[in-house]
């Protein structure tokens, strides 16, 4: 049913001319109505005095669905409607006694159709979003999405369910629950993903099992959060962008990818058709830790054809859990075939990786796998032999500023920032003197390195390659 998939729900703050209805206790919802477009609004505000708004997008999934004659499906509205119905989502009692619905003679779900007209400021207006999506392939939406939202800083939170929301025994509402209250109550600037108790950076899960509740795995990395009898953020875990830059949506993906998992027995013409254009780029799922039969020299001819015409291929384990490194020999000899090391990146997140990478037609195929190779979302765990650490990743910056004993917002420029610039001058690295610059500016945009007057080391910095390191 494209149009109840397409169905949209909104959570936002109080406004004016809004039926609402509301959260108990920390988080309150009320809900809006639908127009012509097929589309419905819900609003949640905080228990104190400053609301918070989170836009809730339903694109589907069991969570929504209901039975039908063949069995379940999604129905347009009724997951507005039944929402109602749950005293854990909606509390009747408050939304009277404060008067909400008198803006609204009638409890309707209709909004003028005027009012809702493609809006590019949704993200302005709210202060957290969260997605509900079918759990098939969520770590896929949810992997895409952490490219896609380039310098994100509010939360973005995708759940769902294994049973339908209005059934007796559904884990949807404490899901559902868990991810409202994480999206208005914390700043958490990533794409992750809320199931069982547990936030998880979106692009680090996997679907595990097709019937637990516990349904999502995060093997190599630790959930960003637990919700248990309190909510514990993990901080150190949570990635953020050292960057002033303003927040953009970049839809360009490349669809010309695709996985290709390697078996024991697998012929050269399998993977020779596999690799002909239109493909463009191919994420080659190996053994244990990034290996391939390296005494099948067709199939590793085949392999180093495709990347010399351009083809660019990541190389990412079968396993659950671990990392691709160049340990045994069959490893090697797909890194001299050319192709990219994916480090401990799930199939899910370096096929989106790749998608969004490749999208990019400014860049030659070398500044692409050179861009592959980074960290860029925290969606992989670098090996320190295989690159350089980059001064844009926090988690590396917190631990030297964690070491020191000193704040990382407050006195990370005065005791690490100079050694760290003259440093990367001498070597003339370039990425770490503009990493270095941004991370600064996202402390405090008033910096010295924007200003005509600057400290020593600033000038020291730049007069050490006038030509290549201009800070400005």
């Amino acid at each position: 049913n494209a149009r109840a998939l397409d169905e949209t729900v909104y959570m936002g703050g109080a406004t004016s001319a809004q039926p609402r209805a509301v959260l108990p206790a920390a988080v309150r919802m009320t809900s809006l109505g639908r127009d012509h477009s097929d589309q419905s609004r819900l609003i949640v505000s905080s228990n104190s005095d400053a609301e918070a708004r989170v836009l809730v997008i339903n694109t589907g999934g069991t969570i929504g669905m209901t039975y039908h004659k063949n069995g379940l499906s999604p129905e347009e509205n009724v997951i507005v409607e039944k929402l109602r119905e749950l005293p854990i989502l909606h509390d009747e009692q408050y939304a009277q006694q404060t008067r909400l619905y008198d803006k609204t003679p009638e409890k309707t779900l209709v909004l003028p159709k005027s009012t809702h007209s493609a809006d590019p400021k949704h993200y302005e207006q709210y202060d957290g979003f969260v997605i509900l999506h079918g759990t098939d392939t969520m770590a896929y939406t949810a992997s895409a999405l952490s490219f896609m939202c380039e310098n994100l800083g509010k939360s973005v939170i995708l759940t769902g369910s294994q049973v339908p929301i209005f059934e007796l025994r559904s884990d949807g509402r404490e899901n559902l629950l868990g991810a409202l209250l994480i999206a208005g109550q914390f700043v958490i600037p990533e794409v992750c993903l809320y199931f069982h108790h547990k936030l998880y950076r979106g692009n680090r899960v996997t679907k595990v099992d097709a019937e637990s509740f516990n349904a999502f795995s995060s093997p190599n990395l630790p959930p960003l959060a637990n919700a248990e009898a309190d909510i514990k953020i993990n901080w150190d875990t949570v990635w953020r962008a050292n960057t002033t830059a303003k927040f953009t949506v970049n839809t360009q993906m490349n669809c010309n990818v695709g996985l290709l998992r390697l078996f024991p027995g697998i012929t050269a013409d399998t993977v020779r058709a596999f690799l002909q254009p239109p493909m463009d780029g191919i994420v080659l799922e190996t053994y244990g830790s990034g290996n391939a039969p390296d005494n099948r020299a067709d199939l590793l001819d085949e392999i180093h054809k495709a990347t010399e015409r351009g083809l660019i291929m990541i190389n990412c384990t079968q396993c659950l859990r671990g990392s691709v490194t160049t340990s045994y020999a069959t490893g090697q000899a797909l890194s001299k075939a050319g192709v990219v090391a994916g480090f401990d990146m799930t199939p899910e997140a370096a096929l989106s990786k790749l998608s969004y990478v490749l999208a990019k037609q400014d860049l030659s195929t070398e500044e692409k796998k050179k861009m592959l190779s980074r960290n860029l979302r925290g969606e992989m765990m670098v090996k320190p032999g295989g690159a350089k650490l980059s001064l844009s990743d926090s988690r590396f910056i917190q631990a030297i500023a964690k070491s020191f004993n000193i704040c990382f917002k407050e006195e990370l420029e005065d005791a690490l920032t100079p050694t760290l610039a003259c440093a990367a001058a001498k070597i003339g690295d370039i990425e770490a003197l503009e990493a270095l610059r941004e991370m600064i500016l996202a402390a405090d945009p008033l910096s010295p390195v924007s200003c005509e007057v600057r400290p020593p080391w600033i000038i020291l910095v730049c007069s050490a390659h006038p030509t290549d390191a201009q800070l400005d």
